[in-house]
C-alpha cells in the first residue's frame, strides 16, 4: 500500500508539472521538458535501487542523472555563450530597433523591416507573437484594446505586416487613451542607437527606418511617428 500512494504521488506531480511546461510559451517548453525528463528518470531509478531491482551500475547511472540534473541550469544559461561565440566569426547582425509599450516589446530589423514582439502582460505573458496563431492574436489584440492605446497600435503594426491586406476582429475599436512619454533612453532603443551616438548617427539612423515605415510607402502610421519623436527628442 505504502509503495502504491507513493507512485500515485508521483504520478500527480509529473501530471502537475507536465501541465505547468504545456502552459509556458512554446519557446521555453523545451527546457522544461528536458529537465522534467531527467526527473522522471532520476526518480525512477533511484525507486528501482531502494527496491533493489537495479544493480550497482544502476545506482552510478542515478549519480550521473543527479550530476546531469544539477548542472542543467548552468548548460542552459551557457548556450547563449556559446552561441555568441559562435557566431564571433559570423558576418555581423544588422541592426535592431526596439519599442516597448506596457503590453509588449517590439524588435524591427533595420535591413528587412521585420517585426518580432514578445508579450509583457496578461494571459499571454513571455509568449513571442511569431508563436500565436490568429485566434491567440485576436484575443490579445481585444485585450490590448481595453488596456492600453499604444500597446493596440503597436499589435497593429505587427499585424498590418504578418496580415498584409487583411482585416482584424476589433481593428476599429477604440482603446484607452495614449500615456507613451519617451525618454532619451527609449528614443536611443527606437533607432537602434548607443548612448554615445553622433548627430549624423540618429540622422542616418531615422533616414534608414523612416524609409521603410513610412505610410506613403505602405509603412505603419504608429511606428513612423515615433521614429519621428524619437529623432525629434535627441536632436532637439
Amino acid at each position: 500500500m505504502p509503495r502504491l500512494i507513493l507512485l500515485l504521488a508521483i504520478i500527480a506531480v509529473v501530471y502537475i508539472l507536465l501541465r505547468r511546461a504545456q502552459a509556458m510559451p512554446p519557446h521555453k517548453r523545451r527546457a522544461e521538458y528536458i529537465k522534467l525528463g531527467l526527473g522522471i528518470a532520476l526518480v525512477t531509478t533511484l525507486f528501482l535501487a531502494a527496491t533493489g531491482r537495479m544493480n550497482w551500475i544502476g545506482a552510478a547511472f542515478a549519480g550521473l542523472l543527479v550530476v546531469a540534473r544539477q548542472g542543467l541550469p548552468l548548460l542552459l544559461r551557457l548556450f547563449p555563450m556559446l552561441a555568441h561565440l559562435r557566431n564571433k566569426s559570423a558576418p555581423a547582425a544588422g541592426q535592431n530597433s526596439t519599442v516597448e509599450t506596457a503590453l509588449l516589446r517590439m524588435n524591427m530589423d533595420h535591413d528587412s523591416g521585420a517585426l518580432q514582439g514578445e508579450i509583457l502582460q496578461g494571459s499571454f505573458k513571455g509568449w513571442r507573437l511569431t508563436n500565436m496563431d490568429r485566434q491567440q492574436l485576436e484575443q490579445f489584440f481585444a485585450y490590448c484594446g481595453s488596456e492600453d492605446a499604444d500597446s493596440l497600435q503597436l499589435l497593429d503594426s505587427y499585424l498590418q505586416q504578418r496580415f498584409p491586406g487583411e482585416a482584424f476582429a476589433g481593428q476599429q475599436q477604440s482603446a484607452p487613451g495614449s500615456s507613451n512619454t519617451m525618454g532619451r533612453s527609449e528614443a536611443l532603443a527606437m533607432l537602434g542607437l548607443s548612448d554615445d551616438a553622433t548627430k549624423e548617427d540618429i540622422i542616418t539612423a531615422h533616414r534608414k527606418l523612416i524609409q521603410k515605415l513610412h505610410p506613403d510607402r505602405g509603412g505603419n502610421d504608429y511606428l513612423a511617428a515615433q521614429i519621428n519623436q524619437a529623432k525629434d527628442l535627441l536632436l532637439g
